[in-house]
C-alpha cells in the first residue's frame, strides 16, 4: 500500500468539531527512568488509554506539561507537520518548570512522526479545512508521594482529527478580573496543566454571558495585556498602507509559535513588528485584534470588554484584511500550497511508521532538571519566541480570501 494512505471516506471532513474520537488507531509512548537516564524506544499503543500509578505526581501534584501542533495534507498528498522542532524546544522548556527531564528533539520528532504516520488516514483531504491535531504530553508516572523527582516519567503523543478551536468568525472577548492566570516569577511561561484548569470556571462563566474568549491582564498591576486564556494576543494598527503588529513581551506568557510565525510573515510583507508591553488603554487604538494559537489558529476578535471600567472596544463584525492576509498565508504554508521559504514544514514519510533504531541508539542521556535555574528556562522560551528572527524571509504568496 502506498504511503500516505488516502483520507478515510467514512468521515464528513467538513463538519468535524472538537469532540474526542477513540476511533483513531492509537498513540505513541516512551518512558524515562532515573536508573537509565534515557527515554525508551517509542512504542505504538493501539488504544487511547495510559497505565499510570494512582499516586503518581502527575495525578496528585500536577507534574505534567504538554504541547499542541498540527498535521495537514498537501495537494501532492504529502503529510506536513508545522514547526515541530520549535514545539519540541517549547515542551522541554515547559517540562523544566515542573522538574521533568527534557525530551531530546530527535526523540520528540520520532515519536510525533510515528503517531501521525500510524494514523495517516485520519489526516483530512487538502481541500478540507479540517486538520489532525497532535497532543504530546509528558508527566511523572510512577507512584511517588514525596515532593522530589519520581523514578519514572512517561512521554506520550496522541492525535485527533478536528477543526479550529473557536471557529473562524469574530468573537467578543472579556477581561477576566477576578482571577490571575499567572503570577510574576511563576509558571505562566510554561504549557503546564496548572495554568489552564483553573481558568475553566471563568471561561464557562464568560460563555454564559455571551463572550467566546477571555483575556488576562498582568497580575502585578492589571494594566497591561498578557494573553487570552487559550491563545496569544496580537494587536494591529493600520495607517494607510502601513501595518504594525504589536505583541506582548512578558515572561509570564507562553511563547506562542503561531504568533512568532505571524510576525515573521508580517516582516516578509514589509510590515512593522513590535514586541513590548501593551497597556490596556492602547487597545482602543487597535484596528484589529487577533487571538493566535495552534488550536485557535487566527481568531479575529470582534470586541474587548472590561467589566470593572465598563469599557468596550469594537473591532468589527467581519474579519479584518490584515487577519485575512496573515491567515491565508499561514494556511497556504501549513498545507504545502506555496513554497516554504522559512523551513517550517516537515514531511511525515513511510519510514516514520517504524522506529529508527539509529535515532533511538543515539538518544543522549538527558540532564537532571530538578534543580534547573529559572534563567535557563527563560532562555529556552525566549529562544523559541525568536526562532526565526534571523531568517531571510521570502515573499509569501497569498491566494484568495480566508
Amino acid at each position: 500500500m502506498a504511503f500516505p494512505p488516502s483520507p478515510l471516506d467514512t468521515i464528513n471532513w467538513n463538519t468535524l468539531g472538537l469532540s474526542i474520537t477513540d476511533a483513531v488507531n492509537g498513540h505513541v509512548e516512551s518512558t524515562y527512568t532515573l536508573s537509565t537516564g534515557v527515554w525508551s524506544t517509542p512504542r505504538f499503543v493501539s488504544d487511547p488509554f495510559l497505565r499510570v500509578h494512582g499516586l503518581s505526581p502527575a495525578l496528585n501534584y500536577g507534574q505534567q506539561a504538554y504541547e499542541g501542533l498540527k498535521a495537514h495534507r498537501s495537494p501532492t498528498n504529502s503529510i506536513l507537520l508545522f514547526r515541530p522542532a520549535d514545539h519540541a524546544a517549547r515542551l522541554s522548556a515547559s517540562a523544566a518548570y515542573v522538574s521533568i527531564p527534557p525530551i531530546p528533539e530527535a526523540h520528540f520528532l520520532q515519536c510525533v512522526k510515528m503517531a501521525v504516520a500510524r494514523n495517516a488516514e485520519w489526516v483530512a483531504p487538502h481541500t478540507s479545512e479540517a486538520l489532525l491535531y497532535i497532543r504530546p504530553l509528558v508527566f511523572g508516572s510512577s507512584g511517588h508521594l514525596a515532593l522530589t523527582a519520581p523514578t519514572e516519567f512517561t512521554f506520550a503523543v496522541f492525535v485527533q482529527p478536528g477543526t479550529t478551536y473557536h471557529g473562524v468568525q469574530p468573537l467578543p472577548a472579556v477581561v477576566v478580573e477576578d482571577f490571575d492566570r499567572a503570577a510574576p516569577r511563576g509558571t505562566g511561561g510554561g504549557k503546564v496543566g496548572g495554568n489552564y484548569a483553573p481558568v475553566i470556571r471563568w471561561t464557562d462563566r464568560a460563555r454564559t454571558q455571551g463572550y467566546g474568549v477571555t483575556l488576562h491582564l498582568d497580575a502585578q498591576t492589571r494594566t497591561c495585556v498578557e494573553e487570552f486564556s487559550t491563545s496569544g494576543f496580537i494587536g494591529v494598527r493600520k495607517a494607510g498602507e502601513h501595518v504594525t503588529l504589536v505583541v506582548p513581551d512578558s515572561k509570564n506568557i507562553v511563547a506562542s509559535i503561531t504568533s512568532d510565525s505571524c510576525l515573521a510573515l508580517a516582516e516578509s510583507f514589509g510590515w512593522t513588528v513590535e514586541r513590548r508591553e501593551i497597556p490596556w488603554s492602547e487597545c482602543k487604538f487597535f484596528d484589529e485584534v487577533v487571538a493566535v494559537g495552534t488550536a485557535a489558529s487566527l481568531l479575529p476578535i470582534r470586541s474587548l470588554h472590561r467589566p470593572s471600567t465598563g469599557e468596550t472596544f469594537y473591532y468589527g463584525a467581519e474579519t479584518g484584511d490584515v487577519t485575512v492576509k496573515l491567515g491565508t498565508a499561514m494556511r497556504n504554508l501549513m498545507r504545502g500550497k506555496v513554497a516554504d521559504g522559512f523551513g517550517w514544514t516537515v514531511e511525515v514519510k513511510e519510514e516514520d511508521l517504524l522506529v529508527d533504531e539509529a535515532v533511538a541508539a543515539q538518544a543522549p542521556a538527558v540532564e537532571d532538571v530538578s534543580e534547573r535555574p529559572a534563567e535557563v528556562v527563560e532562555e529556552k522560551m525566549n529562544g523559541v519566541e525568536h526562532t526565526n528572527g534571523s531568517v531571510d524571509s521570502k515573499e509569501i504568496e497569498v491566494e484568495g480570501k480566508a
